[in-house]
Parts: structure tokens; C-alpha cells; sequence
């Protein structure tokens, strides 16, 4: 499937710091290819759409100096410590004249890039809030429309945008796809064994 065009922006979340796996999830090899998690999360969403950037926690080295060799525009977010809300805030407020966002997890690396480009696809299409659904599920990436950058730009905390969807239910479209991979996220170590298997 061919790239997202237009001006839609794909947001990386890659500052968050990996407790629960302890320490360096993002860094670390994915098992098969050995490359890093938020390498592959970052070839798969570049893919998908051209103007891409990633979110990182300031001051996170070794993880900018991997993204910058892929390419990557990286934004340093100086209070990613805040949570994922903070982050997508940041993320959003460095690319303020995009049509739309389309906001990816660093710690999903199984997610297909065709299912990016149907999220990109559908926001250019005038979707205003777009989800992928697999087997009933919502996943990520979710995609916003411009109409919610001051919404997604005031974010805070660790709950991400759920509280733009909640409040904005009649705007969702559904994207059904046959894609586990909108919600295999690396978590844990026992995560990363379950994904090689």
C-alpha cells in the first residue's frame, strides 16, 4: 500500500520510561531482527506516512542518537515525566499546521504499516477521530483532525487522549482491519518473549 499524502503528521510516543520491562524497553533488540523496539515501531509509521516525527524524553541519548540514524525528527519533550498525555501534547504543538495527527506507540512494534496508511487514509477523507478495530477491539495508532489540536495541546497525565475520545464520541470512525498488532504492545519482558513466539 502506498504512503499517506497530504499534510498529515504521524506523532511516535517514545518517552515513556519502560518501568514495567525495567528499563530500556525502548532500546532494547526485538527478538528475530535484533533491531530496537521504537526502531521498528518508527520504520513501520516513516512508512506509512512521509512527515513523521518522534516524541522522546530529553536527554535520552542513546534512543535520539538511534532514531536521528534512522532519520528521524526528533522532539525532546522536557516534562515526559508528566505521562503519555504530556508527551502527545508535545508532539502535537511541534507540528501545529498539520491537517491531522496520527499518533503511534514506540512500544508496538507489530503493527502493520498498511493500517497506519488506512488511519492517514480516512482522516483525509475527513474522518475527524479514526480508530483501527480488530476482532472488536480499538487499538492504536488513533488519528485527530486539526479541530482537536487545542484539545490534544492542553493534555496532561497518563491516559493519553482517551479523554478527547471520550468526550468527542459521535466524532469516531471505526476502521475495521485485520491487524493483531493495533494493540500488542510491549509492556513487560514476558510481553517481548509472547511477541517472538
Amino acid at each position: 500500500m502506498a504512503p499517506a499524502h497530504g499534510n498529515v503528521c504521524g506523532i511516535l510516543l517514545a518517552a515513556g520510561s519502560g518501568s514495567r520491562f525495567g528499563g530500556g524497553k525502548l532500546v532494547h533488540p526485538l527478538p528475530g531482527s535484533g533491531l530496537p523496539l521504537a526502531v521498528v515501531a518508527w520504520r513501520n509509521l516513516k512508512a506509512a506516512i512521509a512527515q513523521s516525527c518522534a516524541v522522546v524524553r530529553a536527554g535520552d541519548a542513546t534512543l535520539i542518537a538511534m532514531l536521528r540514524a534512522e532519520g528521524a525528527r526528533v522532539i525532546e519533550c522536557d516534562d515526559a515525566h508528566e505521562g503519555m498525555g504530556r508527551s502527545l501534547s508535545c508532539g502535537v504543538r511541534a507540528n501545529p499546521y498539520a491537517a491531522a495527527w496520527v499518533v503511534a506507540l514506540g512500544d508496538m512494534p507489530a503493527l502493520r504499516t498498511e493500517t497506519i496508511v488506512a488511519v492517514a487514509s480516512s482522516l483525509e477523507r475527513g474522518t475527524t477521530i479514526a480508530i483501527p478495530v480488530c476482532n472488536g477491539q480499538r487499538g492504536h495508532p488513533v488519528g485527530f483532525a486539526a479541530r482537536f489540536g487545542p484539545d490534544l495541546s492542553d493534555l496532561r497525565g497518563d491516559a493519553g487522549a482517551r479523554a478527547v475520545i471520550k468526550a468527542h464520541p459521535g466524532s469516531v470512525s471505526e476502521l475495521l482491519v485485520d491487524d493483531a498488532g493495533i494493540f500488542a504492545d510491549v509492556d513487560t519482558r514476558e510481553d517481548l518473549a509472547l511477541m517472538a513466539r
